[in-house]
């Protein structure tokens, strides 16, 4: 879990997903976040392994600029993302995609995401008790 902006909000609860090949963003989410329905684009291609044994079918897609790190040491990419209509735990899922962009490095352990900012190296994670609360939810 990481606490960043995605466009023009600061979203609290990311899940960096290393075993997903894909970023999704939740159609409640970008409500919340106030984004403009026309920049998202149709989309026709299905995606597995969201639900056990059922193909899902995102909504639409949108890019949107996330931003790493802090005000003297940052990183900021546009990312693609897949919107789905599924109920929500998290406010997106950041998958391998964002990974390679930003040739970022997890450590599960500590909950923890690195990469190579500017300055120095972008440290970035969640506390346990935010993890633990996102699960039990």
């Amino acid at each position: 879990m990481v606490d960043q902006i995605i466009g023009p909000k600061r979203l609290t609860k990311l899940l960096m997903d290393g075993g997903s090949g894909l970023n999704i963003m939740y159609a409640k989410t970008l409500d919340m976040m106030g984004v403009d329905l026309m920049r998202l684009r149709p989309i026709q291609a299905p995606f597995h392994g969201f639900m056990p044994r059922k193909q899902a079918m995102p909504l639409k897609q949108i890019d949107l600029p996330i931003t790493f790190g802090d005000p003297f040491n940052y990183r900021t990419k546009t990312l693609t993302f897949e919107v789905v209509g599924f109920p929500r735990t998290f406010h997106a899922i950041l998958g391998r995609p964002c990974y390679a962009k930003f040739m970022a490095i997890p450590n599960y352990t500590y909950l923890k995401l690195k990469m190579l900012g500017p300055h120095m190296v972008i440290t970035v994670g969640t506390s346990f008790q935010q993890a633990y609360e996102c699960e039990v939810e």
